[in-house]
């Protein structure tokens, strides 16, 4: 199988840019009215594209928000209509779902939130908790980005010596192997902080 267009730096920033990184959807982008079901997958479907592999994927679904209801993930609708809480909450879901089960989710945000019902008894306020991840999340992209430049730059040197036809898949190869380990160390360790503290008293 041949690759489908030479490798090069402007390239992979295009994919980069692609990715949505920086594409935060702030509190004050969030509508001020609450939405029914079809005006919040409207909202949040077209804001949170680049969550998307594929045009075709489906992205958050009315099955989807009504299960996070049902295990209690999910703040109950106010006569049908969700508000910012809700839209907040469905942004971190829709982000932590695609390293995270929803299981584990429940888990970490359980002791935060206490009673799903109502927002009074949160430790932290969830509009804090939102905000405070976007800004991580800001911090994170930009030195995701330095990092993957050098890390790019070693790889190049390794591969200096490769023929020139087969240089760009063999870097490529090796660009991709960095992210999955990458990836993987990160996942392994969430996973492993929510085994370790975020243990059911009952298990």
């Amino acid at each position: 199988m041949d690759i489908i267009m030479e490798y090069n730096k402007e390239t992979i920033q295009t994919i980069i840019e692609s990715l949505g990184l920086t594409e935060d959807i702030q509190v004050d982008d969030i509508p001020d009215i609450n939405l029914y079901m079809d005006q919040l997958l409207e909202f949040l479907n077209n804001r949170l594209y680049w969550l998307k592999r594929e045009s075709a994927d489906k992205g958050l679904t009315k099955t989807m928000i009504n299960n996070y209801t049902k295990d209690q993930l999910l703040i109950p609708p106010q006569n049908r209509k969700y508000g910012r809480q809700h839209i907040m909450l469905l942004i971190l879901i829709s982000q932590l779902k695609s390293i995270l089960s929803i299981s584990d989710i429940k888990k970490i945000f359980a002791p935060i939130l206490n009673d799903i019902n109502t927002p009074d008894d949160d430790v932290i306020p969830l509009q804090e908790i939102y905000i405070t991840f976007l800004e991580l999340r800001k911090e994170q992209f930009a030195e995701f980005y330095d990092t993957f430049e050098e890390k790019v730059k070693y790889i190049e040197s390794k591969t200096a010596a490769i023929e020139t036809t087969n240089r760009n898949a063999a870097e490529l190869l090796l660009i991709i192997l960095m992210l999955v380990a990458q990836a993987n160390a990160s996942k392994r360790l969430a996973e492993k902080m929510i085994d370790t503290f975020f243990t059911d008293k009952e298990e």
